[in-house]
């Protein structure tokens, strides 16, 4: 299973903790693969000027299984990109796209949320409407909804911060096997945070 994880200019440097499980769970399994894309390939500088390099860009991207989108400040700004709507639009078609926390945003924009479940950021700073809650108000055409995962087949979104985490484990247990995911979330010392949170938040499975 490869994994393209899709970084922009201002995400939150937790968002590729993302990176973080697939490198774990490549000392498991030689079934997990991964790359890293952006607009255009080379640094990406995210929140607080923290630079990484992505390999590849829309133009050169290999055939991957699974888009990651992750998320940041900057998502409005993103989302204007028309390149970047016409390449998710196109992608859905033939590839599961994810997003994780904000990155659920450039879903909505792009249009491939329209008449599906979905979540994001549930909390945020204080005198600020909530990720979540602008979501809701902003696309009446998605049921927004309180969850860690929710997984309608070919899109899943996933909510926020930490819970980046919980949703590449959830996508290795669903597309690659529930026993590695089980025993990378045991490497990850995440197994008890990952059960309390399917149990606080729950998770919706099309």
């Amino acid at each position: 299973m490869k994994f393209g994880i899709f970084l922009f200019d201002g995400v939150e440097p937790i968002d590729i903790a993302t990176i973080g499980v697939l490198s774990m769970a490549k000392r498991l399994s030689d079934k997990i693969d991964y790359v890293v894309f952006a607009p255009k390939a080379g640094v990406v500088t995210l929140a607080n000027d923290l630079k990484v390099v992505a390999d590849y860009g829309y133009d050169d991207l290999p055939a991957v299984d699974i888009i990651v989108i992750t998320g940041g400040a900057t998502w409005p700004q993103q989302s204007k990109d028309e390149a970047t709507m016409a390449f998710f639009r196109q992608r859905a078609s033939n590839t599961t796209l994810s997003s994780v926390c904000t990155g659920g945003f450039l879903l909505a924009h792009a249009g491939v949320l329209d008449g599906k479940q979905a979540t994001t950021r549930c909390e945020g700073v204080p005198n600020e409407l909530l990720p979540i809650e602008r979501m809701a108000q902003n696309f009446p055409e998605i049921k927004v909804v309180k969850k860690a995962i929710v997984d309608e087949g070919t899109v899943v979104t996933g909510g926020g911060v930490c819970l980046c985490i919980d949703m590449m484990l959830h996508l290795i247990s669903s597309r690659v096997s529930a026993e590695l995911a089980t025993d990378l979330a045991r490497l990850l010392e995440y197994g008890r945070a990952w059960e309390a949170n399917k149990q606080a938040l729950g998770e919706y499975i099309a």
